[in-house]
């Protein structure tokens, strides 16, 4: 398996060189630009599996170019940098389409740590099924693909995953700390709401293309996808 490919986009030049350092020692190929101009076209390419994204650009707000990239299908793993943390900052960035969030200044090891666990949602751990299917839903591992009633339906690299640890565990309710652990894949803030954005970025992508397949929430409980035969759903 050919190592990852990952774009840097940060302005500060002594942040761009750590972080260099330290995703290229763990054997990921690098590269970093220091503005957001021509980013689109350059992730356009394909050539990279993930952004470590800066927030606060000379040329541009971070969310802003996250929004677009999501607006026009790009689902490129994005890890968003920013030195705000107030926790509607953080809610503002996830909601844009960011896959995960890192407060300034951070540490070193847990960038890492969070570049590993994001590039595991594309297929990096240990060998699994290609498909999953529950009723008119399929979901191909191997093509990062989904189709349901035979329409394809664009997902986001988080999207993808949560949809993933759902089919993989259909039948039973997945608690919001295990869908974190699990799609996520460490400890996430237990007051965040990534969860619940999530489940509704993806209940809304599901329902423009069929009715039958559901994602109930179990109240106190969590998370269940549910294939739903009869015609009269109720919103859950």
């Amino acid at each position: 398996m050919t190592s990852a490919h990952i774009l840097v986009v940060e302005d500060n030049p002594e942040i761009c060189e750590v972080i260099d350092d330290a995703l290229t020692m763990e054997g990921y190929e690098v590269d970093v630009v220091n503005v957001g101009a021509g980013l689109a076209h350059r992730l356009a390419e394909g050539r990279y599996d993930l952004v470590v994204l800066d927030r606060m650009l000379p040329d541009a707000e971070g969310a802003d170019l996250c929004r677009a990239l999501r607006a026009a299908g790009n689902g490129v793993l994005i890890l968003m940098l920013t030195a705000r943390d107030a926790l509607d900052e953080k809610v503002e960035g996830l909601e844009a389409g960011a896959d995960d969030y890192l407060t300034k200044p951070f540490a070193l090891s847990e960038l890492v740590a969070r570049v590993q666990s994001l590039l595991r949602r594309v297929g990096r751990g240990e060998p699994k099924p290609n498909l999953l299917r529950l009723g008119p839903l399929m979901l191909d591992r191997a093509r990062v693909a989904v189709e349901a009633d035979g329409h394809a339906l664009t997902l986001t690299a988080t999207e993808f995953a949560l949809l993933e640890a759902l089919l993989a565990n259909a039948g039973r309710v997945l608690s919001r700390t295990e869908l974190l652990k699990e799609v996520w894949g460490y400890d996430f803030d237990p007051q965040t709401n990534s969860v619940e954005v999530y489940v509704s970025y993806l209940r809304r992508k599901l329902r423009a293309v069929t009715d039958r397949v559901v994602l109930r929430n179990v109240r106190g409980f969590g998370y269940t996808i549910e294939v739903q035969e009869s015609e009269a759903r109720q919103d859950l």
